[in-house]
Order: structure tokens, then C-alpha cells, then sequence
């Protein structure tokens, strides 16, 4: 991932009652394998975040400010009219009532311009720092302060090859949305300009829920169900380190090499509202297992996400209970039964 510009900044924050100060650096980092070294963790630290996916605004959607929208700020920056150094400062100026209002650390905002393959990218994140210990050369422990990338708490990464394209991805913006800060998620979004444009847990579980359907419906052996299932995660889990969305059709070509276009067919005849792209959830595709068994002419497959409430297992009588038969297989036992 070729760095084009990079830079950090100080942000000061001596207590919760104290307000947030910005020492900015004067001059950019110089790129070397050890800033791209670091650019490949925070890559991963970043991409292993529950995020929010999004867009900016139009200019009739924002609200009024005396300072200009971030994307003009943003736009200035690329077209030349300032540099990166200015251009991150503002930034980080922009962040201090961010800072003061959620959260009670100091930290460092590293800004990155980069490109990864023929992609241009920035990203900007508040990294927190945390004490650890070394050897000198002469073997003595020394403390040692590191940058603590799985916590960073406030970052995002900008597809600016898609957004300057004006292409009609809705996701070409990514920023943290832990948990336990959606209120600073929901703030840096206002601040930022930006609107969620996509639910990723939600359209991932759509996507979980079309490939159980079709999986079903196409009546698959337990093996061939179980490499399509291991195919779908790999290639899923694939996407998310690499901060990049799953396409339904490059991944109905993986599942069936013969048929490329068959579950890609499936999604779009019975109308699941899936986006052409879909950043995946990985909490959710950590949540996706298949459960299946055959033996005595009775062969049985489900997703493990319904243990528990449409199928329910009795360890003491060793039997299951499905609740919600399936309408085929209920068919069947109708006609049977007549």
C-alpha cells in the first residue's frame, strides 16, 4: 500500500473537566517500511471494527455552518489547493469538540494518503497510546509506550477513487461504530457530513438468510453444502480483512464454477432487497455455521443461528424439535399422509 502523504498529530486531553488542546506537526512523516508496516496493522486493527457504511450528503441535505462541509474541504485538498499538512490540521481542529465531548484520553490522529492497488484511499484515526516494557542492549527492562491499535475508538477510511468517480456506491465511507459509542459514531457522521447508506449486519444476514434458501431449495448433498457454506465465509471473512465489499456476483461465480450465475439468479427472483455490494458484518458471518448429520436414511441440515428458536434440541431424549417445518418438506408429508 504505496503511501502518498502521512502525518501525526497531538491531541491533549488531561482529564474528563479539562478541554481537549491540538500540538499539530509542522512538517509530513517521511514513508519508509516501518510507516508502511504500520499502515498494514492499522489496516487490519481497522477492518477487524464494527463499522458504519455511508456517504456524504448533498449540499441541500447539510445543515448550516459557518465552516465549509467537510467534503469541500476534502475536495480543496485533492484538487491542490492545499496541502496535507493543512489539510489534516483543519481536520484535527475540526475533532477537538468531538474529543472533549466523548472521550477522556489524550491520543495521536494519524492521517493517511495512500493507494492500495489502483484504489486511493485516506484514512484518519485517533490512536491511543499504552505502556509496555523492552531490553536495551545491554538487557535491561526498560518501559517502553506503544500505539495501541485495537483500541482506537474514532477512525474512518474513504474510497476517494469511488467517491471522486461519482460512482453510485453508497459505501464508499467507512467509520467505527462500536458498540458502546454510538453516540460519537453518530456525531463524527453529522460532523463528517455523512449519512449511512447501507446496514451491513442487516444485509449480511439477508445474504446468509438467501444462501440457507438456496442451499435448501437446490436440495444440496451435506458435503456440497458444506463446501459451499466454507466457500461463502472464506471468501466473506476475505473481503472484511481487506476492508472491502462482498459482490454478489463475483461470489455466485465461487460457489458454482458450472452454474456461475445460479445463486446470483436466485437472490434477484425472489426479491431479498440485496445491494449489488454489501460490506460484510463480522460478527454476524461469526455467528453463520451449518449444522448436519445423515445416518439411517435421515439426512439433516440447518444454520446454527436457529438452535434455539425454530429447532431446539433435547440432550436428555437425544431428539430434535423443529418448530417451523419447511413448506416443501410440509408438502410432502401432506400428500403423504392423504
Amino acid at each position: 500500500m504505496p503511501i502518498q502523504h502521512c502525518i501525526v498529530h497531538d491531541i491533549d486531553k488531561a482529564g474528563s473537566d479539562q478541554p481537549a488542546s491540538l500540538s499539530p506537526a509542522t512538517t509530513e512523516l517521511a514513508t519508509s517500511a516501518l510507516m508502511e508496516d504500520l499502515l498494514s496493522r492499522f489496516h487490519d486493527a481497522y477492518h477487524a471494527k464494527t463499522k458504519a457504511w455511508g456517504h456524504f450528503l448533498g449540499e441541500d441535505d447539510l445543515e448550516a455552518d459557518s465552516l465549509p462541509a467537510f467534503p469541500q474541504v476534502l475536495g480543496t485538498y485533492l484538487d491542490g489547493g492545499s496541502d496535507f499538512v493543512a489539510f489534516t490540521r483543519a481536520i484535527a481542529e475540526r475533532l477537538l469538540p468531538l474529543v472533549d465531548a466523548h472521550l477522556s484520553v489524550s491520543g495521536h490522529l494519524l492521517c493517511v494518503d495512500y493507494r492500495h492497488g489502483e484504489t486511493h484511499y485516506l484514512s484518519l484515526a485517533l490512536l491511543h497510546q499504552r505502556e509496555g516494557f523492552g531490553v536495551t542492549e545491554s538487557l535491561q527492562v526498560v518501559p517502553a509506550a506503544q500505539l495501541n491499535l485495537a483500541r482506537m475508538s474514532l477512525g474512518l477510511r474513504i474510497n476517494l477513487t469511488q467517491w471522486r468517480e461519482g460512482a453510485a456506491s453508497r459505501h464508499y465511507l467507512s467509520w467505527i461504530h462500536d458498540r458502546g459509542g454510538k453516540k460519537l459514531s453518530e456525531d463524527l457522521a453529522t460532523l463528517l457530513g455523512a449519512t449511512e447508506g447501507i446496514d451491513a449486519t442487516g444485509e449480511t444476514r439477508a445474504l446468509l438468510k438467501a444462501f440457507s434458501d438456496y442451499v435448501e431449495q437446490e436440495d444440496m448433498p451435506e458435503e456440497q453444502s458444506r463446501e459451499k457454506t466454507e466457500a461463502l465465509i472464506d471468501y466473506a471473512n476475505e473481503q472484511a480483512s481487506r476492508g472491502e465489499p462482498i459482490t454478489l456476483e463475483e461470489l455466485s461465480e465461487l460457489l458454482d464454477e458450472q452454474q456461475p450465475k445460479a445463486f446470483y439468479d436466485h437472490i434477484r427472483n425472489a426479491d431479498y432487497g440485496l445491494s449489488p455490494e454489501i460490506p460484510p458484518d463480522k460478527r454476524t458471518l461469526r455467528q453463520f455455521r451449518r449444522f448436519t448429520g445423515r445416518a439411517g436414511g435421515v439426512s439433516i441440515s440447518f444454520d446454527s443461528h436457529l438452535l434455539g428458536s425454530s429447532i431446539e434440541y433435547d440432550e436428555s431424549q437425544d431428539r430434535l424439535i423443529i418448530k417451523q417445518v419447511p413448506k416443501q418438506l410440509k408438502e410432502q408429508l401432506k400428500q403423504r399422509k392423504e
